[in-house]
């Protein structure tokens, strides 16, 4: 019987810090062959060379001590193959992909969802965020489970990755007036907690989401005029009949925000995160409800009050930039390079 494969897609960015992880989850997956894209958005830290360096074995790994999921290194060398590489009929295969841009989480998905479409014995693609670390059956869950014809996306379940028993993300849930997202069972405790009913989940966490092929080929590729947050919102409104699915047997294990500055327990997301999110909420509700724009709008308002009222002032300049779509400080816009900086905030970047 020939096994199973499955695609998946990690784009990373100064993702040095937390790649080798994933990669070291993702080869001890069991009954399952990987083709694993993993597209460099010209990161500057050392990521690529980690990369290629743990390949050879140059790096030795060490299983973090605090990670929730613990692997003995996979054998060495690993190969490292270009985009035109064919695939291995035998073990898992990994692609580097060096976009020489970054184009924003869309961007990198967008490339490595067409390299892998081009496999034609790979019908299922995982998107999977580059600081995740997946136990060795959530692979084989991914491409086994059993869903009717006419799926577009699968969730499985998220959990912190260092609150390993507490939920991150069982789907997510739009609000239509503002345009804010709400993730199902955030915070709950796992072990007495079942996964939500498909019929609640109105988009899946571009963190881990599998997408059909089906699906790929009548919505096509993610939008990058949003450069980062919504992509996998609006994606999954793109669906039509399609339906949402879930795998609850498919744990995945994330650290959140490594790269863009997540929110924590005493201080809010970085200005980074806020301009973005708060610009793709808008040009999402703008998109697909336009009839709410003026209520989020109002939403930006309450919440840049909110922080400034709270001392954060450059955290409640972002959010207004970013909520009426103007240009962001120049601290934003200094984390880009001059390329990445000029797709980011063009006014007119085609969909």
């Amino acid at each position: 019987m020939e096994i199973s494969r499955l695609g998946v897609v990690i784009v990373t960015y100064n993702a040095a810090d937390e790649i080798l992880d994933c990669l070291e989850s993702l080869l001890a997956a069991t009954d399952i062959l990987l083709e694993i894209a993993v597209v460099d958005n010209a990161s500057t830290d050392d990521t690529v060379a980690r990369i290629t360096s743990w390949a050879t074995g140059a790096d030795p790994y060490v299983c973090p001590d605090d990670s929730p999921v613990q692997n003995t290194a996979f054998p060495k060398p690993v190969s490292i193959h270009s985009p035109d590489t064919p695939l291995s009929s035998e073990t898992h295969h990994i692609t580097l992909i060096k976009t020489g841009i970054n184009s924003g989480f869309a961007g990198g998905v967008n490339r490595g969802l067409a390299h892998l479409a081009g496999r034609n014995n790979i019908d299922r693609f995982w998107i999977l965020n580059p600081d995740s670390v997946v136990t060795p059956q959530t692979p084989g869950a991914f491409a086994k489970q059993a869903v009717q014809s006419g799926w577009a996306l699968m969730a499985g379940r998220l959990f912190y990755y260092d609150r390993p028993d507490v939920i991150q993300n069982d789907g997510g849930t739009i609000n239509r007036l503002t345009g804010v997202t709400s993730n199902l069972n955030l915070f709950a405790n796992a072990a007495n907690t079942p996964a939500p009913a498909v019929e609640r989940m109105q988009f899946v966490s571009g963190a881990s989401m599998v997408a059909s092929r089906e699906f790929y080929e009548a919505a096509g590729p993610m939008d990058e005029s949003y450069f980062l947050y919504y992509e996998e919102v609006d994606w999954a409104l793109r669906r039509g009949a399609l339906q949402l699915v879930s795998c609850p047997d498919a744990i995945v294990y994330h650290k959140a925000g490594t790269a863009i500055g997540s929110p924590t327990l005493g201080r809010p997301a970085s200005p980074f995160s806020l301009y973005f999110k708060h610009r793709a909420r808008l040009r999402f509700i703008k998109r697909f409800y336009p009839l709410s724009t003026p209520f989020a709008w109002a939403f930006t308002l309450a919440k840049a009050a909110q922080l400034a009222l709270k001392g954060f002032t450059p955290e409640a300049v972002a959010i207004l930039k970013g909520g009426f779509e103007t240009s962001p400080a120049a601290s934003v816009r200094d984390r880009l390079d001059t390329e990445a900086a000029n797709l980011a905030f063009s006014k007119n970047r085609p969909r």
